[in-house]
C-alpha cells in the first residue's frame, strides 16, 4: 500500500502486523475526521463496514430500529428492499446490520471484487442518504405501527423490531443479561436497551426516529473498515469521491461516557414469564456481577477470559463446583463481557431455590477469598490461555469470515480509542505475557482487587412470575381498547386507513427501472465447475480411513465415526445422554476438571455427537454414526490420542453425584436452546412426524429427550442404576473394530503422525461385533402446539415431496432464495411483521417452511397453503432470474476453512453423493428457468400435502387455533 498519495486523508499509522499476516494502517479523513482502519493482506474473503457509535437515552429501540430502516432503499438505490436484492443477487459471504448496546455497524464480505464494489456502494448509500425521511412507512413496517383493519377490530401493535423483541423479552436468558448490563451502569448508554423493550418502543415517534439519524449517521460520527486481498488506494479513493467529500466536518457527541464507581453492591430483583401450568420451585436466577476497568486494558481483556475459564467455565473450576455441591442451581456458568466500554464479570446460577439467594452470595465470595490465599491451580491457568490462544491462531470462526471477526473486535477497542484498532487483534505478546505471570500473584490480585474488594456490583435476582406474559398481554389489550374507544370516529378511521394503506405500499411493486439500478453480476461472472470433494480411502489398522489432503496450517482435524444404526431405538436418548457426558466424567487417571485442562492444554477441543446421514440415492435409507471429533497441532498427535484412548476406555459413567449435574444443567441448557431458537425445535418436532431420520433426530435432541432428561432427574433415586446400565452398555456396543471408520484432514505428514498414533487406541476396540438390523419406529402425526411464555409464535410446516416421487433438482436451491426473500420474506416478515422466516429442500426430499418470532399464527399457515399458487403464477425476466441463481450459488461457493472442507468432503461420501451429482446440482441452478419455476409448485405442495405441522408459542394465540393441532402441550 502507498497511502501518502491519497490526500484526503491523513495516515496516522502504518505498520505490519505479523499476528495477521496483514499490513495494518489507521487513518483520518481530512475534511470530516471519518475514522479508517485498514487490514491488506492475501485472503480473498474481502470485508468491508461502516459502523457509527450510537449511544441510545431511552429503550425505544431507536438505534435498532434504524438499523432495519435505512436498508429500505435510498436516494441512489429507490428500491424497497435493498438488502434483499442484494441477499438473493450477490455472492455475498456476509451480509448483515448489527445493533450493539453503543454502536451500529453495517458489515459485507465477498470475494469477488466487482461484487464486493457493489455491496460497499449500496450499503454506504443506505447509512448516508437512507428513504426514511421520503417514506414514513418504513419506520411504520420495521418499527412499530396500529394495526386496525376495520372499524370493528381490535386495536393491535405490530412492526418487524416490536415483534423481534417481543420474543427477546420471553427469554429468561435475555432478561438476564439485560438487567445486568442495565443495573451495572444505570447513568450511562448501558443503562437503556438499544434494541428496544417492548411496552417503550410504541412511545418513539418518526420525528424522534429521523432525528437520532440525522445525529449520528454523519461521516464525522463514522468507524470504516476495509479488510483482505483488494486496492486500498482505489476503495478510498472511491470512497472519499462517492460520499465522504460530500459532507463537512459536524461535531458529533456520541462519546460513551463512564459510569461513576458504585460505593457500594446494589441488589436488585426482577421478574421473569413463565406459565402458569409451570413450576415455580428451583427456578430462580442468582447473578454476582462486578464491573473491571475499561476494554482498553490490553492485558485485563484477556486476563478476564482466562479467569472465566479458571474461576468458573471449565468443569470442575471452584466456583462452580462449590455451587453445585450446595445444590445452589442446576447450571452454574460465569460470564466475561469486554466488548463495552466498561467490562463485567458474572457467575450465575439457573434453576436454583429462591431461598438460596443469600447463601449463592456467599458461596461465591467465599470460595474466591479461598482461592487467593491458596493460589488459582496453575494447570487451569496454562490450559485457559491454550485454549484462548488455539483459537486465536486457528482463526475458525465457522461461518464468518475471519476478516469480519477481526473487524468486530477491533471496535473494542477503537470505538473508545480512535487511535488504537489494533490493541485486542494482535494478541500473540499479550498471551505470552500472561504465561509469565503464572507463578506469580497477578491473578491472586486480580481475583481480590477487581472482585473480592470491588464495591462495583451488582447481586441480581430473578424469579419466576407464573402467566406474567399473558397478564402483560391482557393489560395491553386493555390499554389499546381504552385507547380505541377514547377515538373520535374520524381518528379511528385513520387508523384504519393507514393499516390499508401500510399494506398497499407493502403488496407495491418496485417498478423495473428502479430494480435495475442495483448493481448485480450476470450469469458469466458465476464459476461453472463444482466446487471438488476432497475424498482419498485408505486403509488403518484393517479398517476404513477417509483422508482429505487439505493445508491445515499444522492442524490435525480427526474424526472417529462408529456405525450405530443398529443400536436398540429404545437406547437413543441414551446415546444422546453419553455424547453429553464422555469428556466431562472422571478417568482411570484424572478427575473430570484435570482432564478438562488436560484437552486444553493439549488439544483444540474433542467433541462427541450423533449423526444421521440420508442417502442420496436411496433417500428411504440412512447412516447412523457416533462421531468423536478432536483437533490439535501435529506435534501434539501423541498426547491428544492418549487422551482420547483414556476418555473412551476409563470413563466412569456410574458417578451418581456427576450425571445429575450433567443433568440438571443439560436441562437447564435445553430450556435457553428451546426458548431461544423454538423456529429450530418446531422444524425438529414436525419432520420426525414423518422421516425416520427426523424422528431419530427428536429422540436425541427434541422435545422427547428434554422429557427423557427431566424425568430422570426429577425420578433419580430410581432411575440411576439402570441408566448406570444403560450407558455401559451403549458404549460397549459403540466401542468395536467393525464399526469404526477414521477420518482425517490435513496433509500427508500429519496423517503419518496419526496413523502412527493410534494404533494402540485400535487394539483397544472390541473385535468384531454383529452388525444387526436397522432399527425403526412407528411415525405419528401428533401436529402439535407446544404452548411457552413467549408473546410469539414459531410456524413451521413440513413433508417429504420424495415420496410423490418427485427427484431432487439443483433449482429447489433456486426456490429456496425466492421464498427466503421474495414470497414469505413479503408476506410473513414485511407484512406479517415476523422477525424472520426461512425455507429449506433438501437432497433426501425433507422441506419446510418456518417462521421466527411471529405474531401470527393462523395467518401464516394461509400464506404456506398459498405458496403453490405464487409459484405457478410466478413470473420473472432474465434479470430477475439471474439474481435469485447468483444467490442460490453464493450459497454453495462460500469461502470454506480448512476444518470445513474436511466435514464438507466426509458429509459428502457418508451421504453416498458424488461429484457428478454435485456438478449435476450446478448446472440445474445456473440454468434454472421461469417454468422450471413453475414445476416446483408441485414439490411446495407434496410438502403441504403431507400435513405435518408444529407451532412454538404463547398460550393464548396456540389454544385460540386449538382446533388446528392434534396436541396442545406446555414445552416445559
Amino acid at each position: 500500500m502507498n497511502l501518502s498519495r491519497l490526500d484526503a486523508y491523513e495516515v496516522i499509522e502504518e505498520r505490519r502486523i505479523d499476528d495477521l499476516n496483514s499490513d495494518g494502517a489507521v487513518l483520518r479523513h481530512k475534511k470530516t475526521g471519518a475514522r479508517i482502519t485498514l487490514l491488506h493482506n492475501t485472503d480473498e474473503n474481502k470485508v468491508f463496514y461502516i459502523g457509527f457509535r450510537t449511544p441510545p437515552t431511552d429503550s425505544t429501540g431507536v438505534a435498532h430500529i434504524i438499523e432495519h430502516s435505512v436498508l429500505c432503499g435510498s436516494d441512489k438505490y429507490p428500491v424497497k428492499d435493498p438488502f434483499v436484492e442484494l441477499a438473493k443477487g450477490s455472492l455475498n459471504t456476509f451480509l448483515n446490520a448489527i445493533t450493539y448496546p453503543d454502536k451500529t455497524v453495517y458489515p459485507v464480505a465477498s470475494c469477488n471484487d466487482k461484487d464486493f464494489a457493489n455491496l460497499m456502494d449500496v450499503y454506504l448509500d443506505a447509512v448516508f442518504h437512507p428513504a426514511i425521511y421520503r417514506q414514513e412507512k418504513i419506520f411504520r413496517q420495521e418499527g412499530w405501527h396500529y394495526e386496525c383493519e376495520d372499524e370493528q377490530s381490535d386495536i393491535t401493535y405490530n412492526g418487524v423490531v416490536y415483534n423481534e423483541m417481543k420474543g427477546a423479552y420471553s427469554s429468561a436468558d435475555d432478561l438476564l443479561e439485560r438487567e445486568v448490563l442495565n443495573g451495572l451502569y444505570p447513568d450511562t448508554a448501558y443503562g437503556v436497551d438499544s434494541g428496544g423493550a417492548p411496552e417503550s418502543i410504541p412511545s418513539l415517534t418518526y420525528e424522534e426516529f429521523l432525528a437520532f439519524h440525522q445525529k449520528y449517521y454523519h461521516p464525522s460520527n463514522s468507524y470504516i473498515y476495509l479488510y483482505g486481498d483488494m486496492d486500498m488506494e482505489e476503495r478510498l479513493t472511491y470512497l472519499d469521491r462517492e460520499y465522504l467529500s460530500k459532507y463537512e466536518f459536524l461535531d458529533v457527541y456520541s462519546e460513551i461516557g463512564l459510569q461513576k464507581p458504585f460505593a457500594q453492591p446494589a441488589y436488585l430483583q426482577k421478574e421473569y414469564p413463565v406459565l402458569a401450568s409451570e413450576e415455580e420451585e428451583a427456578q430462580a436466577y442468582f447473578s454476582y456481577s462486578v464491573s473491571i476497568g475499561t476494554s482498553l486494558d490490553k492485558e485485563l481483556y484477556l486476563a478476564l477470559q482466562v479467569l472465566d475459564y479458571a474461576l468458573c467455565s471449565a468443569p470442575g473450576a471452584p466456583v462452580r463446583t462449590a455451587l453445585l455441591n450446595k445444590g445452589i442451581g442446576q447450571d452454574v456458568y460465569s460470564v466475561c463481557e469486554n466488548g463495552i466500554y466498561q467490562p463485567y464479570f458474572s457467575f450465575i446460577a439457573k434453576n436454583a431455590k429462591p431461598e438460596d439467594a443469600d447463601e449463592f452470595v456467599r458461596t461465591v465470595e467465599e470460595t474466591l477469598a479461598e482461592l487467593v490465599s491458596r493460589k488459582i491451580p496453575e494447570s487451569a491457568l496454562y490450559a485457559a490461555i491454550n485454549l484462548y490462544e488455539f483459537r486465536y491462531k486457528e482463526a475458525d470462526f465457522g461461518s464468518y469470515p475471519k476478516g469480519l471477526m477481526y473487524g468486530l473486535q477491533a471496535f473494542d477497542s477503537w470505538l473508545y480509542d480512535s487511535r488504537q484498532p489494533f490493541l485486542h487483534i494482535e494478541a500473540n505478546a499479550t498471551f505470552a505475557a500472561l504465561k509469565e505471570k503464572i507463578g506469580t500473584d497477578y491473578y491472586e490480585k486480580l481475583v481480590k482487587e477487581q472482585i473480592l474488594d470491588n464495591p462495583h456490583k451488582l447481586i441480581l435476582t430473578m424469579l419466576p412470575s407464573p402467566g406474567l406474559e399473558e397478564k402483560k398481554e391482557k393489560e395491553l389489550a386493555g390499554k389499546l381498547n381504552d385507547f380505541k374507544h377514547s377515538l373520535t370516529k374520524e381518528q379511528l378511521s385513520d387508523i384504519v386507513r393507514e393499516t390499508k394503506a401500510l399494506k398497499a405500499y407493502q403488496e407495491e411493486e418496485t417498478p423495473p427501472e428502479d430494480l435495475a439500478k442495483i448493481p448485480v453480476l450476470s450469469r458469466g461472472d458465476l464459476k461453472k465447475e463444482a466446487r471438488a470433494y476432497r475424498n482419498e480411502m485408505k486403509k488403518l489398522h484393517g479398517a476404513e480411513l477417509l483422508f482429505h489432503d487439505i493445508y491445515t496450517n499444522g492442524v490435525s482435524y480427526i474424526r472417529l465415526a462408529f456405525d450405530v444404526r443398529d443400536l436398540d431405538a429404545q437406547l437413543l436418548p441414551y446415546l444422546s445422554l453419553l455424547k453429553n457426558m464422555l469428556g466431562l466424567v472422571d478417568t482411570e487417571h484424572y478427575s473430570y476438571g484435570e482432564l478438562f485442562h488436560e484437552m486444553n492444554l493439549k488439544t483444540g477441543g474433542i467433541s462427541f455427537q450423533a449423526a444421521t446421514y440420508t442417502n442420496a440415492s436411496h433417500t428411504d435409507t440412512f447412516r447412523m454414526n457416533f462421531e468423536v471429533t478432536v483437533k490439535t497441532l501435529y506435534e501434539n498427535t501423541q498426547q491428544a490420542m492418549e487422551l482420547l484412548t483414556e476418555i473412551l476406555f476409563t470413563s466412569k459413567l456410574r458417578d451418581e453425584k456427576r450425571l445429575k449435574e450433567i443433568l440438571g444443567e443439560l436441562k437447564s441448557r435445553m430450556q435457553a436452546r428451546m426458548t431461544n431458537a423454538g423456529h429450530l425445535l418446531a422444524v425438529t418436532e414436525a419432520v420426525s412426524y414423518f422421516s425416520l431420520p427426523g424422528w431419530t433426530d427428536e429422540q436425541m435432541s427434541g422435545v422427547t429427550f428434554y422429557r427423557f432428561v427431566s424425568e430422570l432427574l426429577s425420578d433419580f433415586d430410581n432411575r440411576k442404576e439402570a441408566c448406570f446400565d444403560k450407558l455401559e452398555q451403549v458404549l460397549d456396543f459403540v466401542l468395536a473394530k467393525n464399526r469404526v471408520m477414521y477420518d482425517y484432514t490435513g496433509t500427508q505428514e500429519g496423517l503419518a503422525l496419526f496413523e502412527q498414533e493410534t494404533e494402540q487406541l485400535h487394539g483397544k476396540l472390541a473385535k468384531d461385533r454383529t452388525i444387526g438390523q436397522p432399527f425403526t419406529a412407528d411415525l405419528t402425526r401428533r401436529n402439535e402446539g407446544f404452548v411457552t411464555s413467549a408473546g410469539v409464535q414459531y410456524v413451521c410446516v413440513a413433508g417429504d415431496f420424495s415420496k410423490k416421487g418427485l427427484v431432487y433438482n439443483g433449482a429447489l436451491r433456486v426456490l429456496r432464495v425466492m421464498m427466503g426473500y421474495d414470497y414469505l420474506w413479503t408476506q410473513v416478515r414485511v407484512k406479517g411483521g415476523a422477525y424472520g422466516c426461512m425455507s429449506n429442500f433438501a437432497r433426501t426430499g425433507i422441506s419446510y417452511f418456518v417462521s421466527y418470532r411471529d405474531p401470527n399464527l393462523k395467518e401464516t399457515f394461509e400464506v404456506y397453503k398459498n405458496a403453490p399458487a405464487y409459484l405457478r403464477a410466478f413470473t420473472a425476466d432474465e434479470d430477475v432470474m439471474t439474481k435469485y441463481i447468483i444467490g442460490a450459488i453464493a450459497e454453495k461457493d462460500m469461502p470454506l476453512t480448512p476444518s470445513q472442507e474436511g466435514t464438507r468432503s466426509f458429509n459428502a461420501y457418508m451421504a453416498n453423493y458424488s461429484q457428478e451429482r454435485e456438478q449435476k446440482e450446478r448446472d440445474e441452478i445456473l440454468t434454472c428457468t421461469e417454468k422450471e419455476i413453475h414445476d416446483l409448485a408441485d414439490y411446495v405442495q407434496a410438502m403441504l400435502d403431507e400435513n405435518a405441522f408444529c407451532v412454538v408459542g404463547g398460550d393464548s394465540a396456540v389454544r385460540e387455533n386449538e382446533d388446528l393441532f392434534g396436541q396442545i402441550k406446555p414445552l416445559f
